[in-house]
């Protein structure tokens, strides 16, 4: 069956009207707005922010349409990635009728997501090494299933999916694949993002939260043919990044340099305390990782992580999670931090064993 959008999205999102805001309705200069019921008396603030942004962020897509090779009409901005994920279950994703492939362990939001929606999940586990499952996710195909997501380099997991896999799974999916490349500049493998012009189905999502250092801005990005944009256009909120955000985003564009100099550090430190790690006797192993973290396994996560705790130092105890039992997922600090965590482990050592 070919791939067709109209068989995809809601009827009632096909149906819906979008909210239009004042400063959808104008474009172009003044001097004078009294259109949005704004207060023009200014704001308490040194910096005025008594006006609305932008609500298509078109000056921040333009700059990044520039830098990943796309138009700037295949860009979605959201409050963080969670908001492309949540939009992605309201437009395609019937409640309570249709569902979703998720590839656990991986990035918990997937789920959530669908909960809130009311939509089904499939589980299609990572194999023992953390590789898909290719051939079972294919089998878990039908014509309920709308989204599957996959995550690269992999949360809590840090591995990448071979390219060919990912692309395989692709173009044998007639719903929407979004690829969640959070990690994505930390890794060894190159961004899928200029193949949404080779498949109308895939989503790619990335955030400024990681390797640009931006997490309190909450900026994701979402790349996908223009109509699956348009969808994501008419159904967000209608200024769903702030003035702030849009601004310091631009920021940050123009020091990329500083950007590719801290993810070098990080890779260094990655490496460090990769290997440091694995001298320690309770550490069983150290995942090889594609991200700014390490998954580490530990012969007592609960103990080691209530030793951290006590040492004023937190890590995510993730030994809950299937296939991720007695690990913890440690991000890679500055290289005083991470002196710090194996000064700690150190001692742990020393008293348990």
């Amino acid at each position: 069956m070919k791939f067709s959008i109209e068989t995809l999205v809601r009827e009632n999102i096909k149906k819906l009207k979008p909210y239009s805001s004042a400063r959808d309705e104008f474009c172009g200069e003044a001097e004078i707005f009294l259109d949005a019921n704004e207060n023009s008396f200014g704001s308490p603030l040194p910096q005025n922010y008594n006006r609305y942004p932008d609500p298509m962020q078109w000056r921040v897509k333009k700059c990044l349409s520039e830098r990943y090779n796309v138009k700037p009409s295949e860009i979605f901005i959201g409050n963080g990635s969670d908001e492309a994920i949540d939009l992605a279950f309201r437009i395609f994703c019937e409640p309570g009728m249709d569902c979703a492939i998720i590839c656990p362990p991986t990035y918990g939001m997937y789920e959530v997501s669908a909960q809130i929606n009311n939509v089904q999940v499939k589980k299609i586990r990572l194999r023992e090494d953390f590789s898909l499952d290719v051939e079972a996710i294919k089998s878990a195909f039908d014509r309920n299933t709308k989204l599957l997501f996959l995550c690269s380099p992999n949360n809590p997991t840090g591995n990448s999916f071979p390219t060919e896999q990912i692309v395989d799974l692709v173009a044998s999916f007639i719903g929407i694949v979004v690829l969640d490349e959070a990690y994505i500049h930390f890794s060894r493998q190159k961004s899928l993002v200029e193949e949404i012009r080779n498949f109308p189905n895939l989503i790619v999502l990335q955030t400024f939260s990681k390797a640009w250092g931006l997490a309190g801005l909450r900026v994701g990005l979402a790349f996908a043919n223009e109509e699956i944009i348009n969808l994501y256009n008419k159904v967000k909120p209608p200024y769903n990044l702030s003035k702030v955000s849009q601004d310091l985003v631009l920021q940050a564009l123009q020091n990329q340099g500083k950007v590719q100099e801290m993810i070098e550090r990080i890779l260094s430190e990655r490496e460090r305390l990769s290997k440091m790690l694995q001298d320690f006797d309770f550490v069983e192993k150290v995942f090889p990782s594609d991200a700014n973290f390490l998954l580490v396994k530990v012969k007592d996560a609960d103990l080691t992580y209530r030793f951290l705790l006590d040492e004023r130092i937190v890590v995510r105890n993730r030994s809950k999670v299937e296939l991720c039992e007695g690990c913890l997922r440690i991000t890679v600090g500055t290289e005083s931090e991470n002196q710090a965590l194996l000064q700690a482990l150190r001692r742990f050592e020393a008293l348990v064993l």
